[in-house]
């Protein structure tokens, strides 16, 4: 299927590794002009060459900022002024009982995962709107209707980003402008697989064995059964930024191997 996004411009925070790394692959694979970003200069440059050397004639570029400020915001959107696709993919987890999480994590927490992405909106939307075409993804997560116990802080984040592309999809009405939210479930990043792997230390077993203990105890709902690969994610995100993609607008959409167990 061409999904008639060749010339299209596309901006993905945090694509240094994991999910974002995956979507600024896939969309470059369809002949979009990429920009990755991420906070190391270094990491930045890395993920540009992986990038060029898995897509041949990718044209791609990189912009290290901190975007969980605003002067790292202001930093990437200096460099990248215009786009017609932007993913709001950075975000950060960790899980830490409620009573052990203090003010300054919930600020932390909420600054990277929510706010990161309504102060790239703000610019780069009525770009969109004055273009008449474009499109916003915003990366949650299961964990935005299914709140974890064990980080009840990633939880509150990505509810947020919930309710911030339903409102500003709602914003776009009458236009050729979508904004959606993806909600991947537990997928296996650098991150993650760093994470599940001291956990196989520390208890004695495999990382198969403990992913197993994982998906039988703590994700129990799991119709997949394993971790998503980013891969996967990428391939949904990838048709939500093309232009066949245009009645899906205001969007929670499911990537997340089942663990929702609504039907709606």
């Amino acid at each position: 299927m061409d999904l008639q996004l060749s010339g299209k411009r596309a901006l993905v925070t945090g694509s240094t590794a994991g999910i974002g790394f995956a979507i600024a692959t896939e969309l470059a694979r369809e002949g979009v002009a990429v920009t990755v970003n991420g906070r190391s200069p270094e990491r930045v440059a890395d993920a540009v060459q992986r990038l060029r050397g898995l897509v041949a004639g990718a044209v791609v570029s990189g912009v290290a900022a901190d975007v969980a400020t605003t002067a790292g915001v202001a930093v990437l959107i200096a460099a990248c002024p215009q786009a017609d696709i932007l993913v709001n993919n950075l975000g950060i987890f960790d899980p830490v009982p409620f009573e052990d999480i203090p003010d300054s994590e919930w600020q932390r927490f909420f600054d990277t995962n929510v706010m990161s992405g309504v102060r790239l909106s703000r610019h780069y939307l009525p770009l969109m709107k004055a273009a008449n075409w474009g499109r916003i993804v915003f990366i949650s997560s299961e964990s935005g209707v299914n709140p974890p116990p064990e980080m009840v802080h990633y939880g509150m984040t990505k509810a947020a980003q919930l309710s911030v592309s339903r409102g500003l999809a709602q914003s776009c009405a009458g236009t050729g402008v979508t904004v959606n939210a993806v909600l991947p479930g537990p997928t296996k990043s650098e991150g993650v697989a760093e994470f599940f792997g001291k956990l196989a230390t520390a208890q004695g077993v495999s990382l198969d064995e403990m992913e197993r203990l994982f998906f039988a105890e703590a994700r129990p709902t799991s119709i997949l059964k394993r971790f998503i690969d980013p891969s996967e994610v990428a391939a949904l995100v990838t048709y939500v930024c093309s232009p066949r993609s245009a009645a899906t607008n205001g969007a929670a959409l499911r990537v997340e191997g089942g663990i929702i167990s609504s039907m709606c």
